[in-house]
């Protein structure tokens, strides 16, 4: 899985574009374990934010909600009845997650993913 950041200059409220790639997104129906195609070809959702509102815990909050909301976008869920195929969408959804509040690089943010990640 892939994922890029890119940085627009906005006046003095910098807005980044945070893209957030799921690798397994479209090739669960054929029942492949993961993409290894182009990144043009893995979808992808911008989940865009302030930097002056990871100063906030709500700010932080509603990113870590965009954040997993754009990860179920990319990583849809799909049941055909096998748990492989369920435990690689939730594999998808926690590395697309994870790779996000990487590169953003706040430790308000990873404090908070570290926390609903050990609560499930």
């Amino acid at each position: 899985m892939s994922r890029f950041i890119t940085a627009r200059a906005a006046g003095p409220r910098a807005k980044i574009a945070l893209a957030v790639l799921g690798g397994l997104a479209g090739v669960m129906a054929a029942g492949a374990a993961g993409a290894d195609g182009a990144d043009g070809n893995v979808p992808s959702v911008v989940v865009k934010y302030s930097t002056a509102s990871l100063a906030t815990d709500s700010g932080v909050q509603d990113l870590y909600q965009r954040i997993t909301y754009a990860a179920k976008k990319v990583c849809p869920a799909a049941y055909f009845g096998d748990l492989g195929v369920a435990r690689r969408v939730e594999e998808c959804r926690n590395q697309a997650i994870a790779r996000a509040i990487q590169k953003i690089d706040n430790s308000r943010l990873a404090e908070l993913h570290a926390t609903h990640s050990k609560n499930g």
